[in-house]
């Protein structure tokens, strides 16, 4: 699949075997920047490879009529694409019309055709556009005001302009019909609306996403994989590896220094101090899938491998290091997904008669028992970890939400009631939050997960309550399948997707 990337012991080397200018460790994803139009004050571009976050300073008399002025960072790119950033001012400013955003131009000309999602320093939130050079700039103003998360995706000659105030779904305005040429820039821009200061910004999240091709056979072809970790308090992600294959559903282990996760049927464990992963041995397991669980003493890993009749996929229990694996099912699909916090019992997603249901099964093996008949897909069962409760996710209401259960199977309740199809509930270890992933119904199927989509990991409390958006992200299947909760219970892993086109330095020490 690949030659993989490891950061930053290897940033040097990686530079020159990609033939990217040493710069580029300062401009983070961006070829360069630079100011648009005649500023008075030049701009400034600081990028802390640490938090992967960019600091934009920029000057200029406007963003408006036949004419651009600004501080812009860019990177060229050719086809569909998708940019996204969370942002913020720093400092009260001096105009209610300065601006930050994301832009793409059809060239660094002061009056290039180009299309930009902008947020004033009044809170308006718009999508502008300039159809050709030098013609008055045309705006459609969103409903949200006060974004602090743009997205601004490219599909042919289509723009879609995606907006928030953090926590909450995107609202969307759709520009079709924009000739900007296939090769553009795109990036983030600043600029204050008055020639004589200088406004700042600060962006983080920052992704470029080259989708996923339109004739991209799924489960066959894959694009490449970012490991992302996420500090649940600020919502504030970075980037720690990265590959041009399929990584999935990544298991934080219970020193809090490692993850697990799985790759073309293998196993690996993966050190975020020296940020190399390392092959787990899994014995006859050869065609391990993205449905693997840690015991909660952190010692177990229940694995899901295609070494059933028919290529059909059964549970193992092996060792965490590696060593020979003990079969659980003796028929299958069987997808492992939870384990009981006494280490005694696996929780299970079984299609057994043409219906998938949850099934507990001893971790030692045994007979299973079945926990769900509901017509239609259950999914995605974990425990609490004080063992009252198995969470799990039901297509049984006509969309995809979370439920839980009784250890027996017993007060089967819905949780969540909203117009997304929910996936793969995650009861933090202090068993305070569960995070899940939402599909956006237009997109999916209820009763599918699959890969590449828009999608959002949503957090919310135990106790019940609203659940809010903690991640918007390219994903799906292999994002968050399995529990990804650090062991303190602050941060959480995911595998974002993207076709990598060019190397990032995510991480430098």
């Amino acid at each position: 699949m690949g030659k993989q990337l490891y950061f930053p012991l290897l940033a040097l080397l990686l530079c020159c075997l990609f033939s990217v200018p040493l710069a580029a460790q300062n401009t983070g994803i961006f070829d360069a920047h630079g100011d648009i139009g005649p500023v008075k004050h030049p701009g400034s571009l600081q990028y802390d490879p640490r938090t992967q976050q960019y600091t934009i300073t920029g000057a200029g008399t406007n963003m408006w009529f036949g004419s651009d002025e600004c501080h812009f960072a860019w990177k060229k790119m050719k086809g569909d694409f998708i940019l996204r950033t969370r942002a913020q001012f720093s400092g009260k400013g001096r105009e209610t019309h300065r601006k930050w955003g994301l832009m793409v131009r059809s060239s660094l000309d002061t009056g290039a055709q180009h299309v930009n999602g902008v947020v004033h320093g009044d809170g308006l939130t718009s999508l502008q556009y300039r159809k050709t050079s030098g013609a008055n700039t045309e705006e459609i103003k969103t409903n949200v005001n006060g974004a602090d998360i743009v997205q601004l995706e490219r599909k042919g000659n289509t723009y879609i302009l995606s907006v928030a105030r953090n926590g909450v779904p995107f609202i969307s305005e759709t520009l079709n019909d924009i000739q900007l040429g296939d090769e553009v820039y795109a990036g983030l821009f600043v600029c204050s609306h008055n020639a004589d200061v200088t406004e700042k910004a600060v962006f983080s999240n920052v992704r470029l996403t080259v989708p996923a091709p339109a004739d991209l056979k799924a489960y066959k072809q894959y694009i490449g994989s970012q490991l992302e970790l996420m500090d649940i308090a600020t919502q504030h992600s970075i980037i720690v590896y990265q590959t041009p294959g399929s990584i999935q559903a990544p298991n934080w282990n219970t020193d809090g220094q490692s993850l697990i996760y799985n790759k073309e049927g293998k196993l690996y464990q993966f050190d975020l101090r020296t940020q190399t992963p390392s092959p787990i041995n899994t014995g006859v397991a050869k065609q391990n899938n993205n449905d693997h669980v840690l015991s909660f003493d952190g010692k177990m890993l229940a694995i899901s491998s295609g070494e059933g009749e028919n290529g059909a996929s059964v549970g193992y229990v092996v060792p965490r290091t590696g060593g020979d694996p003990v079969r659980i099912n003796q028929v299958g699909p069987s997808y492992m997904h939870g384990w009981s916090p006494d280490g005694k019992y696996l929780v299970f997603t079984g299609q057994r008669n043409n219906e998938f249901d949850i099934y507990r099964v001893p971790a030692k093996g045994g007979d299973e028992v079945r926990l769900t008949t509901a017509p239609g897909l259950d999914d995605g069962p974990e425990y609490t970890p004080d063992g009252r409760y198995i969470y799990f996710n039901s297509v049984r209401s006509g969309m995809m939400q979370i439920w839980r259960m009784g250890p027996d199977g017993s007060n089967q309740t819905q949780v969540t009631d909203d117009e997304f199809h929910n996936w793969f509930p995650h009861i933090s270890p202090d068993g305070k939050w569960i995070v899940f992933l939402s599909f956006l119904k237009e997109e999916v199927d209820a009763s599918d997960h699959p890969f590449y989509k828009h999608v959002y990991l949503r957090l919310m409390p135990a106790t019940g309550g609203p659940a809010k958006v903690i991640a918007y992200l390219y994903g799906g299947q292999g994002t968050i399948n399995t529990p990804s909760w650090s062991p303190d219970s602050k941060r959480i892993a995911f595998i974002s997707n993207t076709n990598l086109l060019f190397p990032v330095f995510p991480m430098e020490k």
